[in-house]
């Protein structure tokens, strides 16, 4: 099967539990070394507002994407091989 003939196919794969829980772990890790990085001192004055928390959110959600778009990509690349 070619998952260029079927668009939903990358959403599918990227709900894939294995899928998700990579990047749950790559978001928790590299997300946590992220705002420590960017928002530590500020989280330490406990200068932390609505639009602090919002940043923190998407610097989370970054890894989370990043990995998630990695491992849907590796898994159709397999898929390509494996139909060639």
């Amino acid at each position: 099967m070619s998952y260029d003939a079927h668009p939903h196919s990358w959403c599918s794969l990227a709900v894939r539990p294995s899928v998700v829980r990579r990047a749950v772990k790559m978001a928790c890790i590299v997300g946590t070394v992220l705002i420590s990085i960017n928002h530590g001192d500020a989280i330490l004055r406990g200068e932390v507002d609505s639009g602090r928390l919002t940043k923190m959110l998407l610097t989370v959600m970054v890894p989370f994407a990043v990995s998630t778009i990695s491992s849907v990509g590796a898994l159709m690349e397999k898929e390509r091989a494996n139909t060639r």
